[in-house]
Parts: structure tokens; sequence; C-alpha cells
């Protein structure tokens, strides 16, 4: 209901709302700020709605189904849902999720929040990352926060060197500290920036605090699904005798080969104005594109055809010259010493 009372020259509104639940029913008295509020939405009787206490925000969630069969006709937009239980006010928990960072950004500019959309976060003190931190530390005992480890990765990890690995070392201490990830493919090879050779490429000291994860090589029936994913990721469509000799390909030769080679098939297939990939366009690709392996045996084959050859074999092939000249001289001066002796 609603009603109108005189005040200050004006009409101000006024009316009451009635809130029920399954099993509790109130009214409330409404002002003008929370009538335009529900004429916006455009509540009617029968709506489900819920009303944030501290903003006054009101969400309309949709139609009881005990109200169903009110109307004849309804819109596809109508939503039932069921009616309330419990009480009425009912506590909300609203949860925030920010990363360190911002909180440092946020305190340490002058603009607060806004240095975040300008991106002018400039150089964060030291003594605002302690603050924060301790702050954090208060939250967590007190529990209204917790905190979400992040994940940093690492790839190609050898290629660090010894500052780089002691700051890791470090960063693993805290308890703030992510989830890292690293990869490398490296055995035995020497630390970066040092003569000391380590698994992986890797000091022992980070090592022993990582766990390590082993790799085994790809079955045929591996290399086949990833493949007909890749097919299907690339939007190509191969015929099965054609998926079966890419994946002997790839057994063959290498995986990351057989990958390329979708696209250079699907192409060569366009230009024959066929739909599907076909084995004649697998052969097509193979012997257009090379792999590594009969790169090598290319390169083994005519290597005296290239420029700047330098093998053992011709190596060895000078020095027999220069050890043949070197003989010759060696004679020549021994003959000459001989005859000045016999002159004498």
């Amino acid at each position: 209901g609603g009603g109108g009372i005189a005040k200050g020259g004006g009409l101000e509104k006024t009316g009451r709302l009635t809130l029920c639940t399954t099993e509790m029913e109130t009214v409330y008295d409404l002002g003008t700020k929370m009538i335009e509020s529900l004429t916006k939405e455009k509540v009617t009787a029968g709506d489900v709605i819920t009303i944030d206490k501290a903003s006054g925000k009101i969400t309309k969630l949709g139609r009881s189904f005990s109200r169903s069969r009110d109307y004849d006709a309804m819109g596809s937009q109508t939503r039932f849902v069921q009616c309330p239980e419990g009480e009425l006010q009912k506590r909300k928990e609203v949860v925030h999720t920010v990363t360190l960072h911002e909180i440092d950004v946020i305190n340490s500019r002058q603009q607060g929040f806004l240095a975040l959309f300008t991106g002018d976060t400039g150089e964060i003190k030291g003594e605002v990352r302690e603050q924060i931190d301790h702050k954090v530390a208060e939250w967590r005992e007190e529990g209204r926060a917790t905190i979400v480890p992040g994940v940093l990765f690492i790839d190609e990890v050898h290629m660090l060197d010894m500052e780089c690995f002691s700051f890791l070392n470090r960063a693993l201490e805290s308890e703030m500290a992510p989830v890292l990830v690293i990869a490398t493919n490296r055995g035995i090879a020497k630390i970066r920036g040092t003569d000391y050779m380590s698994p992986h490429g890797v000091p022992l000291d980070l090592l022993d605090r990582l766990m390590i994860i082993s790799t085994s090589p790809y079955e045929q029936e591996d290399v086949h699904s990833i493949l007909k994913v890749r097919c299907e990721e690339e939007d190509v469509e191969m015929t099965d005798d054609a998926l079966e000799l890419l994946t002997r390909i790839g057994m063959e030769t290498s995986l990351r080969y057989a990958i390329h080679m979708i696209i250079a098939a699907s192409l060569v297939a366009e230009k024959r104005k066929n739909a599907e990939v076909e084995i004649e366009d697998i052969k097509r690709v193979y012997t257009l594109f090379v792999d590594v392996k009969r790169s090598t045996q290319f390169l083994m084959e005519y290597q005296k055809e290239f420029m700047y050859n330098e093998l053992d074999a011709d190596g060895d092939g000078h020095g027999d010259i220069n050890g043949d000249t070197d003989e010759e001289n060696e004679e020549g001066a021994d003959n000459e010493d001989q005859q000045k002796m016999e002159e004498s």
C-alpha cells in the first residue's frame, strides 16, 4: 500500500512493504528512496527480492512458484524460484579477492585505488611492504583473510644464473611464497656463470627443495590422440589413413614435426580443392619439408659442398700435408750439415 504526507510545501511519498518467508512475515515502512528503487526494479506482489541493508540496493531474483498461475501470459524472461525459508534478515558474507601487489599499490600512492587504473604504480618502498605483510598476518590470525598462493612457472630454468637461484631459494622460504614450477630439458650441465656441473643445470640446494616429476616418451596411442586433438583445434579434416601415416611419421621423427605438417598438408589439400587431407597430401609435405634426422644425413653426405666446412677429416688431411713438408725440410737440413762436415 502507499500514501502521501505533505512536508515542506511538497508531497513526500511513503508506503509499506510486506516481506515474508515460509516461516515469517513482517511489514516495513518505506521512504521515498526505497519506493523509487522498487519502482525502478518493477517489483510487484509475488516477486522474490533481496535488499542490501547497508546500501539499500534491491535485487530481483524472480517470481515465487506460488504465484505462477496468477497470469495466463508470461514473458520468456520470467524466472520462477522457491519462496525463501528461515528468517527474513540474514547475514551474508562477501569475499573480495585482491593480490598483495594491488594492496601495495593502493597504500604506496597518493591517489590510492585509482593508481591501479592509471598504471602509475611507481616504486614501492620496503617499509610499505613490511607494514602490509604485518597487517595481512593479523588478518590471517583473526580469520578475516586467507592467503591463496599463486603459481610461478619458469621454463628453461637452466638459463638462470647463481644470483637468480639464490633469490628463488630465499623467496621459497617466505610464508606467502607462490607454488614454483620449473621446467628444463638439460641433463648434467654447468650452472650458468660457473664451472660447476649439476643435474639439469640447477644448484643442488634448490633441487633438494623441489619435487621432481619424471617424464617418459609418448606411445603410439598417445601421439595419435594428440594429433587428432590438434587437427580439431586447427579445423583440419583428415582421413583415418592419413592420420595413421602422420602418427607413424611422428613416432619415427618427432611429434613437433608431425604437428607442423598438419597445416602444410591442409594447404596442399586445399590447393587440390579437396575438403579432407589424404595420404598423398601427407606424402607431398613429407617430401617438401625434411625433419632433423634427414637434414643431418643430407649434411653429412654433402658436407664438402657447403662453405666454411670445418670437420676433423679435413683438419687431419691438412695436418698430413704439413707433416710431410716438415719431414722434407728436416731431411734437407740434415743433408746440408753432412756436406759441411765432409768439407771441413
